[in-house]
């Protein structure tokens, strides 16, 4: 607030700050003209989309600065948050609730001739994350900001993402993902705090000036990691926390001595190749070339965001001595392993701290969450392959194994067998590091994300470590944002809860246990009812423009939404539906509720059968949609290009929530819990977090199917012959044979092979002998949905019980048990008092 020249008693709002309707027209007026340097008249719809994203990030950043300021002025711990992707979803609409803004902004823009939701869709989702590991980050970012805890994430800036996918003919196909060709209104750059990043070459031992032996690294090539800092705004509170992204670039971006003699292509060529680093999320790494950018992707982040730490903290310390002190850094899966070997050459090579002293500040520093049971996703290297790229963290590694071996040969003397299990190099066949074991080695924590899964790893893959260090293990079940998940997905249901006990629950979620008493409340429940079927036929709506498909809002919508896997067992619901499908066609009066099978997600580029799976799921809806015997009562659809976007439109419409992998091979899972928290029922498997959302809203809202995670260990050890089941099920064996004699693929039997042959012939997720209990447990959701009181108070009560399943729970455990801190209140203040700008020194 500045006061007018002309009456000093007047008070003028600041155009950057203000939060009036006048002062908020003029801030977009400015912005449009100043900015995009543009006029009404000449302006698109996206240039006004930039205008106001700009009037939003103006406000973000007076409390960014502000929130750095508070950070330097205090001795503050502070969480670094290593993750390979953010899957952050758009940053409009969001801002927009976490500033309390949607109001005037909304009256600011329609009176300047605009529609606030048109310009909310016009904003591209940032490509930075695939799945559930960059979604919980991204969740975990929001919960850091809104409990006031001081926090950085550190990622990278992928210019083109994963992919956008499209269907053609039924059949997934990759196409770029331009997000940033529009640019970003909510990013930073800071080529300033630029650092270099070594890669290749070889390594020299020589002596310092002590006498001291010391290793120099002689790299084959060096980059530059650019910054790219994006504000992440707590919810009502003056938090903003920074998510700094780093691009690549060449360390010489041009060769004049190549242009000049002529050699146009080498004269750019490290440039190409250099930015080539971060182009693109997970690179298809079946080829040695993919696997070898995967790495050089991932020390490129940690080694930059390491560097990056080391200067904030030389800022306001002498040395090193106290780094731990300054920062908690959690390794958001394996995928930042390289952290442990990354560190102790920071602190051993460049700043020649003692190797017994830099050992104990990495432990310190370091946490570890493991994402994943399959070991196939526990990232190990080929030795050639790692010390081609990484050459002195490869010798780092060997020393932190030769020493670490040390200690267990004294724990477990002549116990070779463990020895070989624990050691940090995998010695069967071709020799690989495994990242895993590193990660669990050099940090002083490390965790599971659900209970079961927690569970799991000390009883398998990391069994060992565990009776070596039971005292480092902890489980921190995952959690979601209600604020991105509930207030802006679904405002209507929301406002519902609101209404009836208060706002307290968006940020406390266990208060929603308030409304268990409204379940029997039969004007509640009716007016719960009412939304529910006002948001699915927003879906329906969209299903329709996007999909050329009508669909039936008053049909059960069931969903399956996520990652495309055979673990995930997208192939088992689809089985399903061809069971449906059969029975109505022999038994056209059948009882059955109608009912609406949603699919979404991707598969990895080279993964072939998850590719065949989404085409079968294609193909069956192109069968079942245009069967008029069918009609309304099935419909199947897929929805393309699944995202953050996308799911903020599903989760809120969705009556049941798929949750159907096999036991003990999700780690925990957050779809499940945002359908839940929107009220759709789960069919489900005892896997990951399902187990805890069963006993959190009860046995009697939960439908149950499958064997468990032991029955599922015994089967497989005593013989699994799934034949047995093809040829014991008259069902399943019709539906098998009904694809296999080409009705799904006009004729052609054999498209569908690979996948049905694997099914029969080792079917390692176990479809096959849950298929039964599936359709059981499908025929019980069926039952309860024709009874729509007794529907609507199992949703009811499913959302009165989620509290336990906020990310804001989740970050609190971190905080108290792994990283120790405290909250830091910022006051949001004039950064530039009587026009007087503080200078803030970097």
């Amino acid at each position: 607030m500045t006061l007018s020249t002309s009456n000093p008693l007047i008070q003028v709002e600041d155009d950057r700050t203000g939060l009036s309707v006048e002062t908020l027209k003029r801030a977009l007026a400015d912005n449009l003209f100043y900015v995009q340097g543009k006029f009404p008249a000449i302006a698109t719809k996206h240039d006004c989309y930039m205008a106001l994203a700009f009037t939003l990030r103006d406000r973000l950043l007076q409390r960014w600065l502000n929130t750095f300021q508070t950070y330097l002025s205090k001795e503050n711990k502070v969480v670094c948050y290593l993750s390979a992707e953010f899957l952050l979803g758009p940053h409009l609409a969001n801002n927009l609730i976490n500033l309390d803004l949607w109001g005037p902004i909304e009256q600011a823009v329609t009176e300047s001739g605009l529609n606030l939701q048109e310009l909310i869709d016009l904003e591209e989702e940032p490509g930075l994350g695939n799945g559930g590991l960059g979604r919980l980050a991204a969740c975990y970012m929001d919960s850091l900001a809104t409990l006031e805890i001081p926090a950085i994430g550190y990622g990278i800036r992928y210019e083109f993402g994963i992919f956008d996918q499209e269907i053609k003919d039924g059949w997934q196909v990759e196409i770029t993902d331009k997000w940033l060709q529009l640019g970003n209104p909510w990013e930073l750059a800071r080529p300033e705090a630029a650092v270099t990043v070594k890669l290749g070459g070889h390594t020299e031992s020589y002596q310092d000036e002590e006498g001291n032996y010391r290793v120099r690294w002689v790299p084959g090539s060096i980059l530059k990691g650019i910054p790219y800092d994006t504000p992440i705004l707590g919810y009502r509170v003056s938090t903003a926390n920074n998510l700094r992204l780093w691009r690549a670039e060449a360390a010489e971006s041009f060769d004049f001595q190549r242009f000049n003699v002529g050699d146009y292509y080498g004269a750019v060529n490290d440039k190409i190749t250099s930015e080539n680093l971060t182009k693109v999320l997970y690179p298809n790494d079946e080829q040695i070339q993919g696997k070898e950018l995967r790495l050089a992707q991932q020390y490129f982040f940690v080694s930059c965001s390491l560097q990056d730490m080391i200067r904030i903290h030389l800022h306001e310390n002498q040395g090193l001595e106290n780094f731990h002190e300054s920062f908690a850094v959690q390794l958001n899966d394996t995928h930042p392993a390289i952290a442990v070997a990354e560190l102790m050459r920071l602190l051993v090579d460049e700043r020649r701290l003692a190797w017994d002293q830099a050992w104990d500040i990495t432990q310190k520093c370091l946490g570890y969450t493991n994402h994943t049971l399959l070991p196939e996703a526990l990232e190990k290297w080929s030795l050639g392959l790692f010390g081609y790229l990484l050459p002195r963290h490869l010798e780092i590694i060997y020393e932190i194994n030769r020493r670490f071996l040390d200690l267990v040969r004294i724990k477990y003397p002549q116990d070779g067998e463990k020895l070989a299990r624990l050691s940090l190099i995998d010695e069967g066949g071709e020799k690989y590091v495994r990242m895993a074991h590193l990660a669990c080695v050099g940090s002083h924590a490390i965790n599971g994300v659900a209970q079961l899964h927690s569970e799991l790893l000390k009883e398998t893959v990391l069994k060992d470590f565990y009776e070596l260090w039971p005292e480092k293990f902890s489980n921190k079940t995952n959690g979601v944002t209600p604020r991105r998940w509930m207030v802006l997905s679904n405002p209507r249901l929301s406002q519902l809860i609101t209404n009836h006990i208060g706002q307290g629950w968006i940020k406390n979620l266990d208060d929603l246990r308030q409304l268990e008493h409204f379940a029997d409340d039969a004007r509640f429940r009716e007016q719960w009812r009412e939304i529910k079927r006002d948001v699915k036929l927003d879906l329906a709506r969209y299903i329709e423009r996007q999909n050329h498909l009508l669909v039936n809002p008053d049909s059960l919508f069931d969903v399956q939404v996520k990652r495309i896997h055979e673990y995930k067992r997208q192939h088992l619901n689809i089985l399903h539906v061809i069971h449906l499908y059969l029975q109505l066609k022999n038994n056209p009066n059948l009882d059955i509720p109608p009912r609406t099978f949603i699919f979404g997600g991707k598969a990895a580029p080279g993964y072939y059968l998850a590719k065949l799976i989404i085409k079968l799921i294609n193909a069956v809806g192109d069968v079942v949609n245009k069967d008029p015997a069918i009609g309304e009562r099935l419909k199947v659809v897929f929805l393309s290009d699944y995202n953050v976007k996308l799911g903020q439109r599903v989760y809120p419409a969705a009556d049941l929530s798929e949750q159907i992998s096999t036991a003990g091979k999700e780690a925990s899972g957050t779809g499940n819990m945002k359908f839940s928290l929107n009220g759709a029922l789960t069919i489900g498997t005892l896997d990951g977090a399902n187990i805890e959302i069963r006993e959190e809203v009860g046995a009697e809202n939960f439908f149950l199917f499958g064997l468990t995670t032991p029955e599922v260990a015994q089967l497989q050890s005593r013989g699994y012959h799934p034949w047995d089941y093809y040829n014991g099920n008259p069902d399943l064996k019709a539906v098998i044979d009904l694809i296999n004699c080409g009705f799904f693929s006009h004729g052609d039997g054999n498209l569908f092979r690979p996948l049905t042959d694997s099914l029969l012939g080792s079917d390692p997720f176990l479809v096959l002998a849950d298929f039964q209990a599936y359709v059981e447990a499908q025929a019980k959701v069926g039952q309860a949905y024709q009874d729509q009181e007794r529907w609507a108070k199992m949703s009811i009560l499913n959302v009165a019980r989620m509290g336990k399943f906020s990310s804001d729970r989740a970050i609190r455990e971190y905080c108290q048990e792994i990283w120790r801190i405290e909250p830091v209140n910022v006051e949001l203040e004039d950064l530039c008092p009587d026009g007087q700008c503080l200078l803030i020194e970097r």
